[in-house]
């Protein structure tokens, strides 16, 4: 097992908090050219690509049966919906607005494990779900008022990767995290090649195949590696600082989407969506700092013998 190294923690998430905006904005560069279908199949390809020789190299496990085989197919189902609700979601709301609708995904995670898988959750840390999903509408007000139906895919977004979660939650202990990714990466191209093929001729936009200029092709191969380095960043943090010390770092995704927003499309949250924002950020800091202050008084309480 990796030794904690908390600063080199730190600095990995803080390489994700930047790469994956970077990401969500190619997406959203793309989407206005690129059919949807062909868009997500580069992208997991690219991922599969990557990831297969990591595997190979690194002797790592990646062969699975029975439950773990079928949870992972369940996830790369919910991981294919997920990033394309993102994907279109980003073609009508502004960068920083969608990435900061669907960090709504912690509360609902929170809400989940006490509803669902039965853990203990405070009236505190409830109250501040509730203040957080309060922060998310008043991000989602003037946008839907803008676009709307389209600015509730980040929570949608949000609900699915919620489920993707606790679906990684059962099989994190059984399999490798690069393996994993690496399998999804093949499963969603056998899922994704079929259907775009049979659906070729069938007249549905999202699903068609077009031809891509130089210029695409560049984009369509940063997305594929911009979406699997943000993974690794983050799986290799974990290795590296606990969850309680990194958690707080990835809320700074949120402004940096809304720097990376500004730099290539000129957009900016209005008053009411910044203080959303801030709101959405508070809450979710809340919730991490409880947890931390929880877990340290858990460690300090002695054993009853």
């Amino acid at each position: 097992m990796a030794q904690d190294r908390p600063l080199l923690g730190i600095l990995l998430m803080l390489g994700f908090c930047v790469v994956a905006p970077m990401g969500d904005a190619v997406a959203k560069l793309l989407g206005q050219t690129v059919p949807l279908g062909e868009l997500l199949f580069v992208r997991f390809a690219i991922q599969a690509i990557i990831l297969i020789p990591l595997v190979w190299l690194g002797r790592r496990a990646w062969k699975m049966r029975g439950r773990v085989l079928r949870l992972t197919a369940l996830r790369t189902v919910l991981h294919i919906f997920g990033i394309g609700a993102m994907f279109t979601a980003l073609q009508y709301l502004p960068l920083a607005d969608a990435v900061a609708i669907a960090f709504v995904m912690p509360f609902l995670m929170l809400l989940l494990g006490k509803y669902v898988l039965g853990e203990e959750v405070g009236s505190r840390r409830l109250l501040a779900c509730i203040v957080g999903f309060v922060g998310t509408l008043l991000v989602v007000q003037p946008s839907f008022a803008e676009v709307g139906w389209p600015a509730l895919l980040p929570v949608v977004v949000a609900v699915n990767f919620a489920v993707f979660m606790l679906v990684t939650r059962q099989i994190a202990k059984e399999t490798d995290p690069i393996g994993l990714q690496a399998v999804s990466g093949v499963m969603a191209v056998v899922i994704l090649g079929p259907a775009l093929w049979f659906s070729r001729n069938a007249g549905i936009a999202p699903l068609e195949m077009i031809a891509v200029n130089g210029t695409e092709m560049a984009l369509l191969a940063a997305i594929g590696i911009l979406g699997t380095l943000a993974h690794l960043l983050m799986t290799w943090s974990l290795r590296f600082a606990p969850s309680a010390t990194l958690a707080p770092m990835q809320y700074l995704e949120i402004p940096v989407a809304t720097i990376i927003g500004f730099i290539i499309f000129s957009d900016l949250p209005n008053g009411l969506a910044a203080t959303g924002i801030c709101i959405t950020i508070a809450s979710g800091l809340y919730i991490v700092l409880r947890e931390r202050a929880i877990a340290r008084m858990e460690a300090q309480t002695p054993a009853p013998v």
